[in-house]
């Protein structure tokens, strides 16, 4: 099975939170609502040696999705692309892939009553475009594509990145597909365990909490 996933090279994410607005525009999310969430990280460390970086953080595609395991009615699947997807047609409002998702990504749609979230823009990506996120980009900062196939940009992103500069939010058993690129010389990588809870309307003084 194909392992289309993003790539996000974090050494050149400006944090212009344009991918954030890229896809609420193409997929309609709600205000208040993201599938894709940029989160500063820092600053950190001691003056004048500071650190930060911005982290966007939406679905991990995760190959052994809890998510999917959860879900009484199949609503979450992975298609034959191996992309996670919610059947809202399926969807009881259980919230379940909500509670097992270790990165909160999912977000909860009030006026239909059922979970969404990252699509890796299926309506694009199956006719062979890029999510709306990875185009609009003004860094050059997101890849797409399948991780098998070297040929992929996101597999030659992260060739081409130094081996210790790749990395990916914690897995906690669920493999998470989604890659990010930060050299040390940048900043240095924080556990994706102590972002949590990954949410919109986190208070910025509980982060800068969680990193000093």
């Amino acid at each position: 099975m194909s392992r289309y996933a993003l790539v996000v090279n974090v050494d050149r994410c400006i944090g212009c939170h344009a991918c954030e607005m890229a896809c609420k525009v193409e997929n309609g999310v709600a205000l208040g609502s993201y599938w894709n969430k940029v989160v500063q990280v820092g600053p950190m460390g001691q003056f004048p040696d500071l650190h930060v970086y911005w982290l966007p953080v939406q679905c991990q595609q995760c190959e052994d999705a809890p998510c999917v395991h959860v879900c009484p009615t199949g609503a979450s699947y992975r298609n034959e692309e191996g992309i996670v997807l919610v059947d809202k047609d399926k969807c009881i409002g259980c919230k379940y892939c909500m509670m097992a998702c270790p990165y909160g990504v999912r977000s909860w749609n009030v006026k239909e009553n059922v979970v969404e979230k990252c699509t890796l823009c299926a309506q694009r990506t199956g006719s062979g475009g890029l999510p709306k996120c990875v185009e609009d980009c003004c860094a050059d900062a997101r890849f797409y594509g399948d991780l098998d196939d070297p040929e992929s940009p996101a597999a030659k992103a992260i060739a081409e990145a130094e081996a210790d500069s790749v990395h990916c939010l914690t897995d906690v058993g669920n493999r998470p597909a989604t890659r990010y690129i930060l050299s040390e010389r940048i900043a240095p990588w924080i556990e994706s365990g102590n972002l949590q809870p990954i949410t919109p309307d986190w208070p910025e003084s509980s982060w800068k909490e969680k990193v000093q």
